[in-house]
């Protein structure tokens, strides 16, 4: 199965709404960060290629539809040609609250130490965290850089080809983008700040694969369950 959808925006841009969303316009299963700790002895080995130089992107999607989110988003560039058919959707929020989001949850200190000891570690030094170094709180920097990513994505990819997405937008544009129809459903609106921070402080960190999977699936799992309800979560 051939990507079909890339996200190339960054992590905290409202990425899991979107692969909870395509998953439910049929654009599934969708790769995202998630997947990768709910699957991680399965996951890991083809990133870590990735990190050394050695990609097989047809391995590492296998299965998948669509991909958003880190780690696929870091390398959209290379997905974007890899699967020439696939559109791209640039996921965008506002540069000082995204700046604020990801200091508070994917980027803080206690959840970057909490993949520091387990076998995430290098793939995570070799993607997620790699611009960034001990500049990764300094918000001047990190806002350009975001700035200059998105504005990577928009000078480089065909506006026939991109969307430009915000969760605010809601289905009606993702829809046309891809086109669908629009669903009777609510858009989905999961993995706030404040859903990420109940997670860490909650969990004790995770001691091997297994542990890593566990927590992948269930909250993958509950992010399901919120966007759709019990339903959701089966699917």
């Amino acid at each position: 199965m051939a990507l079909q959808v890339i996200g190339a925006g960054l992590g905290r841009t409202g990425t899991l709404s979107l692969k909870l969303a395509l998953e439910h316009l049929g654009f599934g299963p969708c790769h995202h960060m998630s997947e990768v700790i709910a699957n991680v002895r399965q996951q890991l080995p083809y990133w870590l290629d990735v990190v050394a130089g050695h990609p097989d992107w047809d391995g590492a999607f296998a299965g998948y539809a669509a991909a958003v989110d880190y780690p696929g988003a870091y390398f959209w560039r290379d997905l974007a040609a890899h699967y020439p058919e696939a559109k791209i959707i640039l996921t965008l929020r506002d540069p000082e609250s995204w700046f604020k989001s990801v200091s508070e949850t994917i980027f803080s200190p206690g959840h970057t130490a909490m993949f520091a000891g387990t076998p995430l570690g290098p793939f995570m030094d070799g993607t997620v965290l790699k611009d960034f170094g001990d500049r990764i709180g300094d918000q001047a920097f990190m806002i350009d850089y975001f700035n200059r990513w998105n504005e990577g994505v928009r000078s480089s990819i065909p506006p026939e080809r991109l969307l430009l997405f915000q969760s605010r937008d809601g289905w009606v544009p993702l829809c046309a983008f891809l086109g669908v129809p629009v669903p009777d459903a609510p858009y989905p609106r999961v993995n706030s700040r404040d859903e990420m921070q109940a997670l860490r402080e909650d969990r004790a960190p995770p001691a091997g694969p297994e542990d890593l999977e566990a927590m992948g699936r269930g909250y993958l799992a509950a992010a399901k369950a919120s966007a759709f309800g019990t339903e959701g979560a089966t699917t």
